[in-house]
């Protein structure tokens, strides 16, 4: 049996309007798709890592709404553990994305039951945390009270021999490393973007990037670098792969998917460089779709993909 991935991370429903390369106020545009997707970091992770066949189950919320009953089945439908999954008294998170014809968005988000998760005292448990090596946190910065609960969680999740791995995401707030900084020793493997390293690090180059990051306690970072690949930095060693060339249509999604494939390759005990691949895989292959989770296949399906190419 291939162990398991705990995650948690907000569950969003995302609503997608495509393509809007401009706002006219007090006017009407017609778009090509407006149309609801499964979205938040902690869920996109998690449909991956469920949709390529690695056990996981998500600890996070919804509300008691018709988003809610949407994002469970699609998570369902992506073979994720929805059991820790929580039913709040607040609205479910929700986003408005605005794609662009190139692939960029912009987000109007709601976080919704994000303002409550983690808010009664919360321990990890061994029975919670039975048949599951790891423990992947999507975006601490998008639930208020992970914001400042996670590093107690990712140090739970040690405590239980789990290895550990937090993606970064966008920090609406811009508190940044006053967030993030706690949590870089109890973090195996870092997932950033480049955008993301700069707001955290205050600089676009890559090796000063991991030397900050290392320096903070990180041990592994993986890089994600969009239409470049990623690099990974480990030690000494910085290693880049480079991604698949494909078509844009929506990004959204794409880095949380990138995630759960990497961590599924883990599993399954691949090398980082050879996760790397597949997770650009992923990556490339949820960009070509509208929707966080539209996109993907499965892990037969996707080492078929990654041949053709």
């Amino acid at each position: 049996m291939i162990p398991g991935i705990l995650t948690t991370g907000n569950i969003v429903v995302d609503i997608l309007t495509r393509p809007v390369d401009e706002i006219q106020w007090g006017g009407t545009r017609w778009v090509d798709s407006i149309a609801p997707s499964l979205g938040g970091n902690g869920a996109n992770t998690s449909a991956a890592i469920g949709k390529l066949g690695i056990p996981v189950r998500l600890i996070g919320a919804v509300g008691n709404d018709a988003f809610a009953e949407m994002a469970l089945a699609r998570l369902s439908e992506c073979s994720v553990d929805i059991s820790a999954i929580q039913r709040l008294s607040a609205g479910t998170a929700t986003t408005v994305a605005l794609v662009k014809s190139d692939g960029t968005r912009a987000f109007l988000h709601q976080p919704g039951v994000g303002r409550l998760l983690f808010s009664e005292p919360f321990r990890l448990t061994p029975d919670l945390a039975r048949g599951f090596s790891r423990l992947h946190i999507g975006n601490p910065f998008a639930i208020l009270h992970l914001r400042s609960f996670a590093p107690a969680l990712l140090q739970q999740a040690k405590s239980l021999g789990l290895h550990t791995s937090l993606d970064t995401a966008w920090d609406a707030l811009g508190e940044w490393m006053r967030v993030l900084g706690p949590s870089l020793p109890h973090t195996g493997i870092l997932f950033a973007n480049e955008d993301e390293a700069l707001m955290l690090t205050g600089t676009h180059e890559h090796d000063k990037i991991w030397r900050f990051f290392r320096k903070h306690g990180a041990s592994t970072l993986v890089l994600k670098c969009g239409p470049r690949g990623c690099v990974i930095f480990q030690g000494d060693d910085a290693t880049h792969i480079p991604a698949f060339d494909v078509s844009v249509v929506d990004t959204t999604g794409a880095g949380d998917c990138f995630a759960g494939a990497f961590l599924s390759a883990l599993q399954r005990g691949f090398a980082l460089h050879e996760a790397a691949r597949i997770a650009n895989a992923v990556g490339a292959l949820n960009v070509q779709s509208l929707g966080a989770t539209t996109g993907l296949l499965d892990w037969e399906a996707t080492l078929e993909w990654i041949k053709s190419q």
